[in-house]
């Protein structure tokens, strides 16, 4: 089992678990190992060779196979990435004359002959009924014979691997941090921790599982191995529910309760009888999931269960045959008779949190003087009791609360990473009020931090967003969470998208829209514009059932705007969430390096698309007045249409999203940084090169070699372990 979890451990971590085996002479093993690892942009770290070479060679041949195979698919490199011109980036033809070639081609094929005349005679043709359209017309090898090797550079990507305790610690120690993470998980997360439930539910626990999407993950594994589930709330009980029949934990979407077994029934009713015999006024909760409690009670049948009374209880409530009024219809009451003090005493006193999520609401209510101090002043009290990630949150929020709203937009991004805008109309909070609670929030911040010794941080992770959701970046490879910013360095930069479908015939395409400084469309490159000044399009791919790839390559140098936002779009077909597999990546390399298409050792982020809506905004490209380039990290899906979605149709809505969310400033790295360093935290900015003799906390994008031992390290796989509890 711990062997089938170690790719787990390689991925989020980018340790290789010390495997087991007979002593031996394994170093040419090793060397030939390191060499397949450099091809794909990675390298055993010295201490991981010395350690694998006092190994028999059959144990590390098992090591390279399995590590391969892990990091071949975090960069994108286990699939075939072919393109539709064969020597892409060289010879790719003008639009409209790649469009005569293919109606050229159709009318001298008798099959197409007449349907295309009558197209043509109609004056409008269908591209997708073009044979020679959007069809791969030589194999891949073909495509591989094209190009010359990858010239080494001194920028391509080595990422490090490093050695790993053995296997069971390992798995142990990535179990413990995912269940016991102070941020919700995204999908992948979950998924792997529930791998890792299965095989550390009856070993140790976290001292606390914060987010109740984590409970239920870790209960649903706690059920299934004979341990007593982990319950507190009713909503618990439910999420466990949702988890046994593969539903929504989050309890966003409705889950289809299937038959549940003798077992689980009675351990599920017993663990809400359990909470509501020792906490009565929880019943209140039901109400907010009253419907999935309706068909939850239809599987569990309570009535069978006299001896346990309170499980019924819960039932009746969602019935609405039993009134248990929900906490927050107490405030609305509260706030309804215009008692804005009262409302912010009563979510202090009982749930603090609430009060800082409708902080904002509260001080845009109250009554100047009197009314508004009260309001602070149960800020003030509370302020111990919230979370970490809340406290942060909030004040990232006033941060961009500052002047009038003025007419600006405002953007919305659901936790499936959906956006939309609407105009800002709320009324400006006073700055006095503002500023004030900013100091608390900093302060209290301040206080959970621990004592980080000496701090070794790299300057190009300052800019990176505090990961205050798992939900706030895609699952990948190098990638950052939402409103993060990361330098861009190389001359020629390259997009790509990969796609396979699942059962019907799909259409993606890859775009990229080129905008001014005032975020007015500049060019772009896609199907429909395959060739501009700044770059080339690698062609379009109508179906992918066995996958299919499209490329952009852009000359830094040449861009005329000051944006770059590539973007993907369902064309036709199924959507991001339904395809087999999707994927978008970027890579960056110097124009004399030439090279496959796909080149892994110079993919710089690979991210999954995952998402609803028709449109996937990865991220987005900068210039700055100095010339340099700079990513931001977006992470967003718009809805679209329903089909034939292409950039054209997307221009406008695509430039009022860019304003308003690079309008807004997210809470960074160096916030906490400089919290740290006024707690009297030693600071050394890290020059790639040298690291101190004794231990420090390291702070960066990757892990560097030689850090003493004790030292801590935080890179974007874990940076969320940053955030104060």
């Amino acid at each position: 089992m711990v062997h089938a979890l170690a790719p787990l451990v390689v991925r989020h971590t980018r340790r290789l678990p010390c495997p087991t085996g007979p002593a031996g002479d394994g170093a040419a093993a090793v060397r030939r190992f390191d060499a397949a690892l450099m091809t794909a942009g990675f390298k055993l770290s010295a201490e991981l060779i010395e350690r694998l070479s006092g190994f028999a060679e059959p144990t590390v041949v098992e090591t390279a196979v399995h590590t391969l195979a892990t990091v071949r698919e975090i960069v994108g490199d286990h699939v075939q990435h072919n393109v539709y011109f064969v020597d892409f980036p060289a010879n790719v033809p003008d639009t409209l004359e790649f469009w005569m070639t293919c109606v050229a081609e159709a009318l001298e094929d008798r099959d197409t002959r007449d349907a295309t005349l009558d197209q043509l005679d109609a004056g409008v043709l269908d591209l997708l009924t073009l044979p020679s359209y959007g069809r791969y017309r030589h194999t891949y090898e073909e495509m591989l014979a094209a190009h010359d090797e990858l010239i080494a550079a001194a920028g391509d990507r080595l990422t490090v691997l490093h050695l790993g305790a053995d296997g069971d610690t390992e798995v142990t120690a990535l179990y413990l941090a995912l269940a016991g993470s102070t941020t919700p998980l995204g999908e992948e997360h979950l998924r792997d921790l529930a791998a890792l439930a299965e095989h550390g539910a009856d070993g140790p626990q976290p001292a606390e599982m914060p987010v109740r999407e984590n409970r239920a993950v870790v209960n649903r594994a706690r059920l299934r191995v004979g341990a007593a589930p982990l319950l507190d709330t009713v909503t618990d009980v439910l999420r466990l529910a949702c988890a046994l029949a593969d539903g929504d934990v989050t309890l966003r979407e409705p889950t289809r309760f299937r038959a549940l077994s003798r077992p689980h029934r009675r351990a599920l009713l017993a663990g809400l009888d359990a909470v509501v015999a020792a906490s009565p006024a929880k019943l209140s909760d039901v109400s907010a999931h009253e419907e999935a409690w309706k068909r939850l009670g239809e599987r569990l049948h309570p009535h069978e269960y006299p001896h346990w009374p309170h499980a019924a209880e819960v039932f009746a409530v969602a019935r609405g045959e039993r009134r248990a009024p929900s906490f927050d219809s107490r405030v609305e009451e509260l706030l309804g008779r215009g008692e804005v003090a009262a409302a912010a005493d009563l979510l202090a006193a009982a749930a603090p949190g609430r009060l800082f999520r409708a902080l904002d609401r509260l001080l845009r209510t109250a009554a100047e003087g009197k009314e508004r101090e009260a309001v602070l002043a149960a800020v003030e009290r509370a302020a111990p009791e919230v979370s970490g990630r809340v406290v942060l949150s909030v004040r990232e929020h006033l941060q961009n609360r500052a002047g009038g709203s003025g007419g600006d937009r405002r953007v919305f991004v659901n936790r499936e990473a959906k956006a939309w805008t609407a105009e800002d109309t709320r009324a400006p909070l006073e700055d006095a009020a503002r500023e004030r609670l900013i100091a608390v929030l900093d302060a209290e911040t301040r206080r959970r931090l621990p004592s980080p010794g000496r701090l070794l941080i790299d300057p190009d992770v300052l800019d990176t967003a505090l990961p205050l959701s798992g939900r706030a970046a895609s699952a990948g490879f190098g990638v950052l969470p939402r409103g993060s910013v990361s330098p861009v360095e190389g001359e020629l930069l390259r997009f790509f998208t990969y796609w396979r479908q699942a059962r019907y015939t799909t259409d993606l395409d890859l775009s990229a829209l080129v905008l001014d400084e005032d975020y007015g469309t500049v060019t772009w490159l896609s199907y429909t514009a395959l060739t501009d000044v700044e770059g080339r399009h690698s062609g379009d791919i109508t179906e992918a059932p066995d996958g299919a790839s499209e490329f952009i390559d852009l000359r830094l140098g040449a861009v005329r705007g000051t944006f770059i936002v590539p973007q993907v779009y369902v064309f036709s077909g199924e959507g991001f969430d339904e395809v087999a597999e999707g994927f978008f990546g970027y890579m960056l390399r110097e124009a004399e390096q030439k090279g496959r298409p796909f080149e892994p050792r110079t993919v710089r982020m690979k991210s999954d698309l995952r998402g609803p809506g028709k449109v996937a905004l990865p991220l987005a490209f900068r210039r700055d007045d100095e010339g340099r380039w700079h990513a931001h990290w977006l992470h967003l899906y718009l809805r679209g249409a329903p089909s034939a979605n292409r950039v054209e149709g997307h221009r406008v809505t695509i430039s009022v999203v860019m304003r308003a969310l690079l309008g807004r400033t997210h809470l960074t790295l160096r916030h906490l940084v400089g919290l740290m360093e006024e707690s009297g935290a030693e600071t050394t900015l890290w020059d790639g090169r040298t690291v101190p003799d004794g231990p420090v906390t390291y702070i960066g994008l990757e892990r560097p070699e030689g850090l003493a031992p004790g030292s801590r390290v935080f890179t974007p796989e874990n940076l969320r372990d940053l955030l104060p509890a």
